[in-house]
């Protein structure tokens, strides 16, 4: 049986999440993964699933890659130079190949076209619009963010610190990625999902506030929220001696977060789980050790 479903980006956390509960409801025959380095994809070969080589930069590798595939999985690009571009390779190839519907991992963000995050999101909303102008099936899945990025911008050593994030009162519906994957496996197999949009984000927004609110309650300690101007957080991170992008790119989500760009709250995660969703106090509690 050759493979009918292609998941892209498949050594990744989340790629590789989704094939694993893929493989729950599919025999690993009508799975097919694309990665840039098989080498890295020891872990999927063994559970059976074909490794097709091809990088979101090289449009002549894609077209053979996608060949015989009719359900095509895009998740996004992690790599920010040009990731419409990136995007517009794969879904080129797609047409060619005579793929019939793509799927496809944007961003759930209010407002995208006045974003102050607007240069590093907008390009999934892009992706959406070119995906639609090839006339194939597609869907949509708006993942919203990580709980895992958390950690990266209250910081790993919290309950020393505390947290200090320039977000404001802004709230963030997080979900967990390992929820995301699974969801997402769940729609790659459901009916009746061509020209849709599915907004999976947690079903309750928090602030960073209420984050150091949550770990004082679970660690027994003082966790104290400040919020600083982005200038003396910028230059906070600089002291650490961080990249600029990396100071950049923290700058423009604790702005975007500000400004309730991330508040959008959903249950459809949660239906499509058919559980409960991973709360924010159990990522916590796993992250922290408490």
């Amino acid at each position: 049986m050759k493979p009918t479903y292609l998941i892209t980006g498949a050594t990744g956390i989340l790629g590789s999440q989704i094939v694993k509960h893929l493989l729950k409801n599919l025999s690993a025959s009508q799975v097919a993964v694309l990665v840039r380095d098989p080498e890295k994809a020891t872990e999927l070969k063994n559970l059976g699933v074909e490794i097709r080589k091809g990088d979101y930069h090289k449009a002549d590798s894609l077209p053979a890659a996608l060949e015989g595939i009719e359900k095509l999985l895009l998740i996004s690009s992690s790599d920010f130079n040009d990731r419409f571009g990136q995007h517009k390779n794969v879904i080129d190839a797609a047409v060619k190949a005579g793929v019939t519907h793509i799927f496809y991992t944007g961003a759930t963000l209010r407002n995208p076209e006045e974003s102050t995050i607007k240069t590093l999101l907008y390009s999934h909303f892009e992706t959406e619009d070119y995906i639609k102008s090839t006339g194939l099936a597609y869907t949509f899945l708006r993942n919203g963010l990580y709980q895992e990025v958390i950690p990266m911008f209250a910081g790993e050593a919290v309950l020393q610190t505390g947290v200090f994030f320039p977000s404001g009162d802004g709230k963030v519906a997080f979900a967990s990625r390992s929820d995301l994957a699974e969801a997402t496996a769940t729609l790659l197999t459901a009916p009746d999902t061509a020209g849709k949009v599915f907004a999976l984000t947690g079903k309750q927004a928090y602030s960073f506030s209420e984050i150091a609110q949550l770990l004082s309650k679970l660690s027994g300690k003082d966790v104290p929220f400040v919020s600083p101007s982005s200038e003396e957080y910028e230059n906070t991170l600089r002291s650490f001696s961080l990249p600029e992008d990396i100071i950049t790119m923290s700058t423009l989500f604790a702005s975007s977060i500000r400004n309730g760009d991330f508040e959008e709250e959903n249950t459809t995660l949660e239906e499509l789980l058919g559980r409960p969703e991973k709360s924010i106090e159990n990522f916590l509690r796993e992250t922290y050790s408490l």
